[in-house]
């Protein structure tokens, strides 16, 4: 073995046995194994794309020798920086806060990479490498390791889980396919004609919206995430879940499946027949027995009614309606009303805003009828139509999406449809009176 031969050994064993002396060290904490998952599932493909950047910018190069390389990155470099950076913190740095965890291993970094010169030839900017890979590989991974170890900021790493999951099936899982079946790669889509790649783009995300939906669901009504080690807390009927049981693996196939017709590759057919057999095998029969568990009766009463691969038209409900206070007294509000009426809604009750406290309502607001998630505005309406039918449910959840719903909400505020103040003044009149009065919450 040469000199470059044992600096790639130490490149891997090194970190994997400070990981195991942190183990040892620290045992086995709450959230910590969910932690450590995602963190490492985030550094696969986000290392991978740092080293597909390095290749046009150039900061660094490596050493010929190493048999099997993964995009000019020898294997034994590429797991050793994701146990680097994917393991050794959220195990030997538990205590440390993001931010100075994130410098303690810059500067290792930047230690040992310099004397690793008979495997990694530095170039002149090769610091602009490192500070590219701090920003999109180790602070991230650090973000979500740690925020799942602590149980603290839900929609953010749910947030970062959906990237995760967008990076590894639509990034790495091709990336690997062509190292191991090299071919054409990417050029079929790169060959497409700008309209077609558009709308194959776009036909991609439309059907990513119900995972992503699904995803967001977890985070804003079950209080967890669709990590089997930090699941929901509550059982999540709603959103997407109104009609389909298992809206993200469906989703996960069809992205996959649609992502290999653009791409032209058989191989990237056979993953998503794995994920298939994966999702309505081993983890249907694991996840149904966790909920049978969870939550008993009122699982099995929503999967008697609710199919995991074929979504229903009309949405499921049970317990309380829901309720939406739109203003009688608004014009542009009374015709969302009698729009949302003429479609019979399911599990939705509407009601007078003007019977709410004066000053309590500027905008149409939408209440669950069990549990928090109480929303305004565009939101209120992108949860007014999941009780509609399938089609409208999809538009709904697209409208709820983030960074959409609020660009939305400005563009119509900017038309003049922003909020309202609202009469507090009732219609006592008998066929008003019951109804809206008894809906106050």
């Amino acid at each position: 073995m040469d000199h470059a031969d044992w600096e790639r050994a130490a490149a891997v064993y090194v970190p994997l046995a400070a990981a195991i002396i942190a183990r040892l060290l620290y045992g086995r904490r709450p959230r910590q194994f969910a932690a450590c998952l995602l963190s490492v599932l985030w550094t696969l493909p986000s290392l991978l794309l740092l080293q597909r950047l390095n290749e046009y910018a150039g900061w660094w190069s490596f050493a010929a020798g190493s048999e099997v390389a993964f995009r000019g990155m020898p294997l034994e470099l590429f797991f050793g920086w994701i146990i680097l950076w994917g393991l050794v913190p959220q195990l030997a740095l538990p205590r440390i806060g993001i931010i100075w965890c994130a410098v303690v291993m810059v500067a290792l970094d930047c230690i040992v990479m310099p004397m690793c010169s008979s495997a990694i030839y530095l170039k002149a900017h090769w610091l602009v490498g490192e500070a590219a890979g701090s920003g999109l590989v180790l602070i991230p991974a650090l973000c979500i390791g740690r925020w799942t170890y602590e149980n603290t900021h839900l929609r953010r790493r749910a947030a970062l889980q959906i990237t995760t999951s967008g990076m590894l099936f639509l990034f790495l899982v091709p990336e690997i396919i062509f190292a191991l079946r090299p071919g054409t790669g990417w050029g079929p889509l790169f060959g497409l004609s700008s309209w077609a790649r558009q709308i194959s783009l776009q036909m991609i995300l439309l059907l990513a919206i119900p995972g992503i939906s699904a995803v967001t669901e977890f985070a804003e009504r079950g209080f967890g995430t669709p990590i089997p080690y930090d699941p929901p807390q509550q059982l999540v009927t709603s959103g997407i879940y109104r009609y389909c049981a298992n809206p993200m693996q469906l989703s996960c196939t069809l992205v996959m499946a649609t992502w290999a017709g653009v791409l032209r590759s058989g191989w990237m057919l056979l993953a998503a027949g794995v994920s298939v057999v994966y999702s309505a095998g081993i983890a249907a029969w694991d996840e149904e027995e966790d909920l049978a568990r969870r939550f008993g009766s009122e699982w099995r009463d929503y999967r008697s009614a609710v199919r995991n691969w074929w979504p229903r038209w009309r949405p499921y409900h049970s317990g309380p309606p829901a309720l939406i206070f739109i203003a009688r007294s608004c014009g542009p509000c009374s015709e969302v009303r009698t729009w949302l009426e003429a479609r019979s809604p399911l599990g939705l009750q509407i009601v007078d805003a003007e019977t709410l406290p004066a000053g309590s309502i500027q905008r149409m607001r939408y209440e669950p009828g069990y549990g928090s998630g109480t929303v305004d505005g565009v939101r209120a309406m992108g949860r007014a139509l999941e009780h509609l039918h399938l089609g409208w449910a999809l538009c709904g959840a697209a409208l709820r999406l983030p960074c959409v719903w609020q660009l939305v909400q400005l563009f119509l505020d900017a038309a003049g449809l922003g909020p309202r103040v609202i009469s507090c003044e009732l219609d006592m009149s008998p066929q008003h009176t019951d109804r809206e009065l008894s809906s106050r919450p």
